[in-house]
């Protein structure tokens, strides 16, 4: 069969970040393009990930900025906070993108099926409505989904999902997980007015960033009132006769709240689409196993994005979308780096970071040196705040190369993502030390560490 027997060039499963973008560079490559989405063209991210949840973390900041601001000779009579207008804003918002990704892909001439699809042939995908289509390549990016546990009583817990839809603000949140969806959450909740409770299974939280950067964000969420629980987990979970829950534990005391957020995974959406059936590989979660061109075992079949498990990130997605496009239908073929992926956590206050650890790189490069900048923020010292930014440069003893940087404080993320060109390129502690310092700023200081 040739290409042209074929009804598209190009059928995407998923009109997430990854999709969308690998559906509109091919069709700009003049691909023949089709996408499936049954449920909101955006994926995650746009819809019930870091979009909307970075939203809910700007109107949190407000809660400490209204207080300081009284410092700043702003009279504030009133501090009142209400839950519903802030998630019908966020939703707003959230449906007004949905339409602009749909428009995008309207505009590059990609048909759009509003519906699931199963895969029946290496080529040949069937509709929800019965239609049967056939296509040269599919690409499969549908994404996670978050997981739940297996325990009694979990049809009273919610995922990051259902957060953006609560009727009212509960009193007392529980967010199991301890990696940075329940970090993020657990300083909105409390922003907000909430007591929360984080209970994570081992003494660790937010695995893989940097141990010192973490033990400031504990030290600062126990300080703002936030309660750990570690080394803890669930038995069950029941619900009383007045809606409030009690979380039954192990290894240590139960808890009474009004919602209980698990937050402890996400696991790739590859159950029910026929891939099993045809002999795709996959891994033991669930992940469609592919090679540096995105191809799975089945060479009409590739894919991008959390449905591989390998980065979780928007845009890895993205990246390997344009990387896909361009090298199955751009005659310019791409390989994504994924070295040095810049990644971030929203809590209170946010993390940013880049490249290794300090204990990576000594496990990596050996002999390393580390400057720290531990400061006050000018902000915080008018305020009578007295939280505590943290900034860190990791360097390669034998080359001068800076290879992480990881910081936490307000902003974090903002002025991270500048720093990681720096480490991206290789560049050394002595271009850092050459660079003159921005003043007054707090991003300064990552060119004062001596």
């Amino acid at each position: 069969m040739s290409e042209f027997d074929f009804d598209f060039d190009l059928f995407v499963v998923g009109a997430g970040s990854g999709g969308v973008r690998a559906a509109r560079i091919a069709a700009a490559h003049g691909a023949r393009v089709a996408v499936a989405e049954e449920h909101k063209v955006g994926g995650t991210c746009v819809i019930r990930g870091c979009v909307p949840k970075k939203l809910l973390v700007y109107g949190s900041h407000f809660a400490e900025d209204l207080d300081d601001a009284a410092m700043f000779g702003w009279d504030v009579p009133q501090k009142r906070f209400d839950w519903a207008v802030l998630r019908d804003n966020v939703l707003a918002e959230v449906e007004r993108l949905e339409g602009l990704y749909g428009e995008t892909l309207t505009n590059h001439k990609v048909t759009v099926f509003k519906e699931r699809v199963i895969l029946t042939g290496p080529n040949q995908l069937s509709l929800a409505s019965g239609r049967s289509v056939t296509a040269g390549k599919i690409l499969i990016a549908v994404g996670a989904r978050a997981a739940l546990p297996e325990i009694e009583g979990q049809e009273h817990v919610i995922t990051s999902n259902e957060v953006f839809h609560l009727d009212q603000l509960p009193k007392r949140v529980v967010i199991a997980g301890g990696g940075y969806i329940a970090n993020e959450f657990a300083g909105i909740f409390h922003q907000f007015g909430s007591h929360v409770t984080i209970v994570n299974r081992s003494d660790t939280i937010l695995r893989g960033y940097d141990e010192q950067i973490v033990d400031r964000l504990v030290k600062i969420s126990v300080a703002k009132g936030i309660d750990f629980r570690f080394n803890a987990g669930f038995a069950a979970i029941e619900k009383r006769e007045d809606g409030s829950l009690l979380c039954r534990m192990k290894g240590t005391q139960d808890i009474e709240a009004d919602q209980v957020l698990f937050a402890i995974g996400r696991l790739p959406n590859t159950e029910e689409m026929g891939l099993r059936e045809l002999g795709v590989e996959l891994t033991e979660r669930g992940a469609i196993k592919i090679d540096a061109d995105f191809r799975s075992s089945i060479p009409s079949i590739f894919a991008v994005g959390d449905v591989t498990d390998r980065i979780q990130l928007t845009p890895v997605a993205i990246r390997e979308g344009q990387a896909f496009a361009d090298t199955q239908f751009g005659g310019k073929p791409t390989h994504v780096d994924y070295g040095c992926v810049p990644s971030s956590c929203f809590s209170h206050p946010p993390i940013g970071l880049v490249g290794l650890t300090e204990s990576q790189a000594k496990n990596k490069l050996g002999v390393v040196r580390t400057y720290t900048s531990d400061f006050r923020p000018m902000k915080n010292v008018l305020a009578g705040r007295n939280e505590r930014s943290l900034y860190k440069l990791v360097v390669d003893d034998g080359s001068d190369e800076v290879v992480g940087i990881h910081m936490i404080g307000p902003d974090a993320p903002e002025i991270l993502q500048g720093a990681a060109v720096a480490v991206k390129a290789k560049l050394k502690k002595a271009d850092f030390d050459a660079t003159i310092a921005l003043h007054p700023t707090m991003a300064e200081e990552l060119v004062l560490m001596r």
